[in-house]
């Protein structure tokens, strides 16, 4: 069995229109939602053994906040393919993690981690920005991995209901 975190990055900012996509930074409130989704996950032991990302500026932000918070020290992957990637991205990339780690987190984009969050899991309807969804996979080893491999949705949070609970 595996675990996968299926992420999609936190709020960003369009304030400065002279940055290309893959600069755009991320916004206070992106900040703020990085924070309570990383309560999350250490609320629900799911600290990763290794992180994955795109390489836009508001993954590798998000990514920063949650190593902080989640005071992780473990393996950090930048994975160009997962820079609006469709869902064979996500294969190709976790094909290549190392079967010992047994929990992963990837942090990237829509529509592409939508769609293969709905591919695996199967119930998610939309991936706010900061949105977590946490999966167990049926799967002994990360290079069998499969656009037909499927797995149980255990849990999926969206930081508006975080912020929600706390008000």
């Amino acid at each position: 069995m595996k675990t996968l975190l299926l992420m999609r990055h936190a709020k960003s900012s369009w304030k400065d229109d002279k940055l290309s996509d893959l600069e755009r930074p991320l916004k206070k409130r992106g900040k703020k939602d990085t924070k309570r989704i990383a309560k999350v996950i250490k609320e629900n032991n799911l600290v990763p053994d290794v992180i994955i990302s795109s390489p836009a500026v508001r993954t590798l932000e998000t990514v920063k906040i949650l190593k902080k918070d989640l005071e992780f020290d473990g393996k950090e992957i930048v994975a160009d393919n997962l820079y609006m990637g469709e869902p064979q991205a996500f294969i190709d990339t976790l094909k290549g993690v190392n079967n010992k780690h047994n929990t992963v987190l990837v942090v990237a984009h829509n529509p592409g981690l939508e769609a293969y969050l709905q591919m695996i899991g199967g119930e998610i309807e939309a991936v706010p920005t900061a949105g977590l969804g946490y999966l167990v996979l049926v799967l002994e080893d990360w290079k069998d991995i499969s656009l037909e491999t499927m797995g149980e949705l255990v849990g999926f949070w969206k930081p508006k209901d975080l912020r929600e609970e706390k008000e």
